[in-house]
């Protein structure tokens, strides 16, 4: 495993966390750790491997457009909590 030097201190000050000096140790330990992992994937062979970049098939599911009639004004405000003539009445969001 090879040292990859980590400044702990200047991680935690970026994403704004105070550390103790237990846990700054702690989270050497374990990145050294996590940087062990990274430098054997490194070492893999994948040259027969294809890049890609979904490793599950992407397929959209469709269903057949069905023409039907739509619903008649007068059923379609039935149940909206107020209305101004033929139109749903919202309140105002823009002064």
């Amino acid at each position: 495993m090879t040292d990859v030097p980590i400044d702990i201190a200047h991680v935690a000050k970026l994403a704004r966390i105070a550390l103790t000096h237990d846990e700054s140790a702690a989270f050497t330990a374990q990145f050294a750790k996590l940087f062990g992992y990274i430098e054997e994937l490194q070492a893999l062979d994948v040259t027969h491997v294809s890049a890609t970049a979904q490793v599950i098939p992407i397929m959209n599911v469709m269903r057949d457009d069905i023409i039907r009639d739509c619903l008649d004004r007068a059923a379609a405000l039935a149940n909206a909590p107020d209305t101004s003539g033929p139109y749903f009445k919202v309140p105002r969001i823009l002064e």
